[in-house]
Protein backbone atom coordinates (compact mmCIF):
# COMPACT_ATOMS: atom_id res chain seq x y z
CA UNK A 1 0.00 0.00 0.00
CA UNK A 2 1.28 3.81 -1.00
CA UNK A 3 0.14 6.66 0.88
CA UNK A 4 0.30 9.71 -1.13
CA UNK A 5 0.01 12.50 1.89
CA UNK A 6 -0.30 15.79 0.41
CA UNK A 7 0.50 18.54 2.73
CA UNK A 8 0.44 22.35 2.46
CA UNK A 9 -1.51 25.81 3.34
CA UNK A 10 -4.94 26.39 2.35
CA UNK A 11 -5.44 27.20 -1.41
CA UNK A 12 -1.97 25.70 -2.43
CA UNK A 13 -4.06 23.02 -4.53
CA UNK A 14 -3.80 20.19 -2.31
CA UNK A 15 -6.97 18.79 -3.24
CA UNK A 16 -6.82 19.49 -7.41
CA UNK A 17 -3.60 17.90 -7.41
CA UNK A 18 -4.97 14.94 -5.77
CA UNK A 19 -7.77 14.73 -8.21
CA UNK A 20 -5.38 14.87 -11.00
CA UNK A 21 -2.83 12.29 -9.27
CA UNK A 22 -5.78 10.20 -8.45
CA UNK A 23 -7.20 10.50 -12.54
CA UNK A 24 -3.50 9.19 -13.67
CA UNK A 25 -3.05 6.89 -10.85
CA UNK A 26 -6.25 5.33 -10.05
CA UNK A 27 -5.37 5.72 -6.17
CA UNK A 28 -8.10 6.72 -3.83
CA UNK A 29 -8.57 9.89 -2.97
CA UNK A 30 -9.10 10.51 0.55
CA UNK A 31 -9.58 14.70 1.04
CA UNK A 32 -9.14 15.79 4.48
CA UNK A 33 -12.49 17.51 4.70
CA UNK A 34 -14.20 14.00 3.76
CA UNK A 35 -14.10 13.54 7.43
CA UNK A 36 -15.08 17.40 8.78
CA UNK A 37 -18.29 17.28 6.71
CA UNK A 38 -18.80 13.80 8.52
CA UNK A 39 -18.42 15.62 11.91
CA UNK A 40 -19.69 19.36 11.60
CA UNK A 41 -23.29 18.74 11.45
CA UNK A 42 -23.20 17.55 15.20
CA UNK A 43 -20.20 19.20 16.22
CA UNK A 44 -18.82 22.71 15.74
CA UNK A 45 -15.23 24.01 14.50
CA UNK A 46 -12.91 24.11 17.13
CA UNK A 47 -14.72 21.82 19.03
CA UNK A 48 -12.36 19.28 21.50
CA UNK A 49 -14.99 16.26 20.02
CA UNK A 50 -14.94 17.89 16.47
CA UNK A 51 -10.75 17.21 16.64
CA UNK A 52 -10.79 14.25 18.32
CA UNK A 53 -13.39 12.75 15.99
CA UNK A 54 -12.01 13.83 12.97
CA UNK A 55 -8.75 12.15 13.79
CA UNK A 56 -10.50 8.76 14.66
CA UNK A 57 -11.91 8.65 10.96
CA UNK A 58 -9.01 9.99 9.61
CA UNK A 59 -6.76 7.06 11.09
CA UNK A 60 -9.15 4.48 10.88
CA UNK A 61 -9.70 4.94 6.74
CA UNK A 62 -5.89 5.04 6.51
CA UNK A 63 -5.02 2.17 8.48
CA UNK A 64 -7.76 0.03 7.26
CA UNK A 65 -6.58 1.10 3.64
CA UNK A 66 -3.22 -0.34 4.52
CA UNK A 67 -4.18 -3.52 5.88
CA UNK A 68 -6.48 -4.09 2.58
CA UNK A 69 -3.47 -2.90 0.16
CA UNK A 70 -5.69 -0.32 -1.20
CA UNK A 71 -3.37 2.88 -2.46
CA UNK A 72 -4.45 6.32 -1.21
CA UNK A 73 -4.19 9.92 -1.31
CA UNK A 74 -4.68 11.89 1.45
CA UNK A 75 -4.86 15.90 1.38
CA UNK A 76 -4.13 17.71 4.53
CA UNK A 77 -2.92 21.36 6.00
CA UNK A 78 -0.19 20.91 8.24
CA UNK A 79 0.50 23.02 11.41
CA UNK A 80 4.15 22.89 12.58
CA UNK A 81 4.73 21.97 15.09
CA UNK A 82 1.74 21.18 16.19
CA UNK A 83 0.72 18.47 14.14
CA UNK A 84 4.10 16.90 14.17
CA UNK A 85 2.57 13.66 16.28
CA UNK A 86 -0.45 13.47 14.41
CA UNK A 87 1.65 13.18 11.06
CA UNK A 88 3.69 10.79 12.63
CA UNK A 89 0.42 8.51 13.89
CA UNK A 90 -0.72 8.46 10.30
CA UNK A 91 2.76 7.10 9.14
CA UNK A 92 2.71 4.65 11.83
CA UNK A 93 -0.54 3.42 11.07
CA UNK A 94 0.74 3.02 7.90
CA UNK A 95 3.97 1.44 8.33
CA UNK A 96 2.40 -0.88 10.58
CA UNK A 97 0.70 -2.81 7.61
CA UNK A 98 4.40 -2.94 5.73
CA UNK A 99 2.86 0.10 3.50
CA UNK A 100 4.92 3.26 2.61
CA UNK A 101 4.01 6.68 2.85
CA UNK A 102 5.14 9.16 -0.05
CA UNK A 103 4.99 13.11 1.95
CA UNK A 104 4.32 15.47 -0.79
CA UNK A 105 4.64 19.25 0.11
CA UNK A 106 2.81 21.67 -1.90
CA UNK A 107 3.06 25.46 -1.06
CA UNK A 108 2.34 29.00 -3.43
CA UNK A 109 3.08 32.19 -3.23
CA UNK A 110 1.02 34.16 -0.69
CA UNK A 111 -0.41 36.71 -3.55
CA UNK A 112 -1.23 33.18 -5.64
CA UNK A 113 -2.77 31.94 -2.05
CA UNK A 114 -4.87 34.86 -1.84
CA UNK A 115 -5.86 35.12 -5.65
CA UNK A 116 -7.36 31.35 -4.85
CA UNK A 117 -8.67 31.44 -1.82
CA UNK A 118 -11.70 33.33 -2.67
CA UNK A 119 -12.60 31.21 -5.70
CA UNK A 120 -16.12 30.03 -5.31
CA UNK A 121 -15.33 26.35 -5.74
CA UNK A 122 -14.08 26.46 -2.29
CA UNK A 123 -16.98 28.06 -0.50
CA UNK A 124 -18.80 25.24 -1.34
CA UNK A 125 -16.78 22.77 0.02
CA UNK A 126 -16.67 24.59 3.15
CA UNK A 127 -13.30 25.94 2.79
CA UNK A 128 -10.81 28.94 4.18
CA UNK A 129 -12.66 31.31 1.49
CA UNK A 130 -11.66 35.01 2.48
CA UNK A 131 -8.45 37.01 2.60
CA UNK A 132 -8.87 37.94 5.77
CA UNK A 133 -9.32 34.16 6.86
CA UNK A 134 -6.52 33.30 5.47
CA UNK A 135 -4.44 35.78 6.58
CA UNK A 136 -5.29 34.83 10.09
CA UNK A 137 -4.02 31.16 9.52
CA UNK A 138 -0.85 32.48 8.22
CA UNK A 139 -0.06 34.84 11.53
CA UNK A 140 -1.45 32.07 14.14
CA UNK A 141 0.23 29.10 12.26
CA UNK A 142 3.36 27.96 10.36
CA UNK A 143 1.65 26.67 7.08
CA UNK A 144 5.18 26.74 4.78
CA UNK A 145 7.27 24.08 6.85
CA UNK A 146 7.97 20.74 6.09
CA UNK A 147 7.19 18.04 7.93
CA UNK A 148 11.06 17.04 10.28
CA UNK A 149 12.41 13.81 9.85
CA UNK A 150 10.99 12.96 7.20
CA UNK A 151 11.33 13.22 3.42
CA UNK A 152 8.64 15.33 1.46
CA UNK A 153 8.74 16.04 -2.24
CA UNK A 154 8.47 19.92 -2.49
CA UNK A 155 6.70 21.25 -5.09
CA UNK A 156 5.48 25.53 -6.00
CA UNK A 157 2.16 25.37 -7.21
CA UNK A 158 2.06 29.31 -8.07
CA UNK A 159 2.40 28.49 -11.67
CA UNK A 160 2.32 24.85 -12.07
CA UNK A 161 -0.38 23.64 -13.67
CA UNK A 162 -2.64 20.91 -11.37
CA UNK A 163 -1.33 18.26 -14.02
CA UNK A 164 2.02 19.12 -14.16
CA UNK A 165 2.47 18.60 -10.49
CA UNK A 166 0.39 15.58 -10.66
CA UNK A 167 2.97 13.91 -13.10
CA UNK A 168 5.83 15.21 -11.23
CA UNK A 169 4.93 13.18 -8.14
CA UNK A 170 3.96 10.15 -9.71
CA UNK A 171 7.24 10.29 -11.27
CA UNK A 172 9.12 11.14 -8.54
CA UNK A 173 7.15 8.74 -6.71
CA UNK A 174 7.05 5.79 -9.45
CA UNK A 175 3.55 5.39 -9.19
CA UNK A 176 2.29 5.72 -12.81
CA UNK A 177 -0.17 2.94 -13.89
CA UNK A 178 1.43 -0.15 -16.00
CA UNK A 179 1.31 0.57 -19.44
CA UNK A 180 1.52 4.57 -19.18
CA UNK A 181 4.11 6.29 -19.75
Amino acid sequence: MKLVFIYGPPAAGKLTVATELGRITSFAVFDNHLSLDCVLPVFGFGTRSLGKLVEQIRLSVIEEAAREDVDIIFTFVYAHPDDVAYVERICAAVERHGGTVCLVQLTCSKDAQEDRVERPDRARRKKVNSVDMIRALNEQHELFTSVPGRESLGIDTTNLPPAEAAESIALHYGLEEPGRG
